[in-house]
């Protein structure tokens, strides 16, 4: 493969490099803001960039400034993660919000963070920081603790180690008292959250189930605080989830299936694979909920 002039670093890893600059809140960059991002030489940003609009994955504006290009856009779409998910998602998110007329996401664990891969807002409604494509902390946010409660606890080991940011007053980060919460959540399928990632803005979010049982994703409502009692929205949320579930697959009698949680063997050192929740039937309903609905 050839290689850039810099010892260990190929083209194409510079390529992407300057590919994944582009994120949220950095969607149009000029040459110097690449270099900045990528910490290469202008010089070398300028070239490579210049091969990406070639190719349509970059687009050059008239005052010099760079976007991700229609192309590159086009393929992110087919993402296999997300794209089968986002279609059997968009119908329950789209009623969900003319239903609540509130903020609504659905999100995906990716390494340490939460990925927002689509969301649904209403103008005026509560502040949000997140958008399609940001990220979301594990601790701190709805859709994170759902993704974070039914995940392996090497995870929540992890995110201790490094430390958990406070972003209010009201962030919990308490190892002890979070690992609760994540309990909480893997019972009932649920996490509220209030105020803990933004100041004024409440979160109810729940979890999605595919076919094996297995969390794939998480969905949330996000409201300004004190606007809505969120034991009120939490049936909504719920019937959702478990009707975008359904459509990946999955039926109650299958449960849920989850990491290992905190403090407990991991299967290597037990001989056993993780064990899955109960089915749902057996499960503790969310306040508000009628089972017989479902």
């Amino acid at each position: 493969m050839p290689r850039t002039s810099e010892p260990g670093r190929s083209v194409s890893s510079r390529l992407l490099e300057v590919l994944f600059a582009f994120r949220p809140g950095h969607t149009r960059l000029t040459l110097a803001g690449l270099a900045r991002q990528t910490g290469m030489p202008q010089a070398t940003v300028r070239r490579l960039a210049l091969e990406l609009v070639r190719a349509g994955a970059l687009d050059l504006g008239s005052d010099g400034s760079l976007t991700v290009g229609t192309r590159l856009w086009q393929l992110g779409t087919l993402a296999p993660r997300t794209q089968p998910l986002r279609t059997v998602a968009m119908p329950f998110l789209e009623d969900l919000y003319t239903a609540l007329r509130q903020h609504v996401q659905l999100a995906v664990l990716e390494g340490r963070e939460a990925v927002v891969v689509e969301r649904l807002s209403r103008p005026g409604a509560v502040g949000l920081t997140s958008q399609v494509g940001g990220r979301l902390p594990l601790h701190s946010s709805g859709v994170g603790k759902v993704l974070l409660a039914h995940a392996d606890g090497a995870l929540f080991d992890g995110l201790v180690e490094r430390g958990l940011d406070r972003f209010t007053p009201r962030t919990v980060t308490d190892p002890a008292h979070l690992r609760r919460e994540l309990g909480d959540c893997r019972r009932t399928g649920t996490a509220t959250v209030r105020e803990e990632m933004t100041a004024g803005a409440d979160s109810v979010a729940t979890r999605i189930m595919d076919a094996d049982g297995h969390v794939v994703a998480a969905l949330s409502v996000v409201v300004a605080s004190g606007s809505v009692a969120l034991r009120t929205v939490i049936p909504s949320v719920v019937a959702s989830g478990l009707g975008m579930s359904r459509r990946l697959g999955w039926i109650p009698s299958v449960g849920v299936r989850h990491g290992v949680a905190p403090g407990e063997a991991h299967p290597s050192a037990t001989g056993h694979l993780p064990a899955a929740l109960p089915p749902v039937a057996d499960l503790p309903p969310p306040a508000g909920v009628d089972r017989s609905a479902f």
